[in-house]
């Protein structure tokens, strides 16, 4: 079936969110209900954006079709550049027939196998989940994401927050799996598509803070298309030094909420005008 996004034409002012994710990744709500609130919400075009989950992109379009709601390919990949984390928004590439499917099914493999050696150290050193199949029922009770083992040590008393779930886990074990990002990029570039750099100027604890001049050493060994310049986490003059940076260098820019439905990190309406060579590169047209 053909996506809604193929000749699809908006206006400047048509609303766009292009960085979300559901439980199939870390967000909070399945696909199905964050759909619904987009579809309510009258948004025009959306990505959903699950960390390294290309396999679900296809089923995402073809639901959200249900709802005349247009979504557009679309990943959030982990990746590494030289020994610092760097996320990667992948758009544009065909679902069906892609090399990045075959990264990211590496990076969560590797991430899968991390995650149970986790939990197996985590009941070695005593940890009794007795509550785990309520806890885990989405998965039949098993672990399959980091999250897991983090809601099974919360739900079970171990841990008073996610801070301290994550450092639990940490200390039995647990390290986030990154694919290269040259080799992510070359992947959505042979697979139709474009990437992004993903909120650059995030500052929290494990994120890489690509300054200017980080973002230099990056592009001079990475064909980066484009950086994220409008997330939740940009000052406004972040969003002001990364739309100049953007123009000087000639490069896409996108805008997305980052919404993982927590109360603060909900869907957030922007116009298509902002993003206009992204969208216009991956087919998608803007009305003068």
């Amino acid at each position: 079936m053909e996506p809604l996004t193929a000749h699809l034409t908006l206006s400047p002012d048509a609303s766009i969110d292009l960085h979300m994710h559901t439980t199939y990744s870390d967000g909070r709500w399945p696909v199905e209900q964050l759909i619904d609130y987009l579809a309510a919400e009258h948004y025009d075009l959306v990505a959903i954006t699950d960390h390294d989950r290309v396999d679900t992109v296809a089923s995402n379009q073809e639901l959200a079709a249900r709802k005349n709601l247009p979504v557009l390919a679309g990943v959030e990949m982990s990746t590494d550049w030289n020994g610092q984390m760097g996320h990667v928004l992948c758009y544009g590439f065909d679902p069906q027939n892609n090399k990045l499917l075959a990264v990211s099914q590496h990076v969560v493999q590797r991430q899968l196998e991390n995650t149970r050696a986790v939990y197996e150290e985590l009941r070695r050193k005593g940890y009794e989940f007795p509550h785990q199949q309520e806890v885990l029922q989405e998965n039949d009770g098993n672990v399959v994401l980091p999250r897991d083992n983090i809601r099974l040590l919360r739900e079970h008393g171990y841990a008073n927050d996610w801070q301290a779930g994550l450092r639990l886990i940490r200390e039995a074990g647990f390290v986030s799996i990154h694919a290269d990002m040259a080799e992510t990029v070359d992947a959505a570039h042979s697979s139709g598509g474009v990437a992004l750099i993903a909120h650059p100027g995030r500052r929290e604890q494990n994120f890489t803070y690509y300054d200017i001049d980080l973002l230099d050493k990056v592009r001079a060994s990475v064909p980066l298309d484009g950086i994220e310049v409008y997330h939740p986490y940009h000052s406004p003059e972040m969003v002001e030094a990364y739309r100049e940076y953007a123009r000087k260098h000639h490069l896409l820019t996108s805008a997305g909420s980052d919404s993982h439905s927590h109360p603060g990190r909900m869907p957030i309406k922007r116009r298509a005008e902002i993003s206009r060579e992204l969208l216009e590169r991956v087919g998608i047209q803007i009305t003068l």
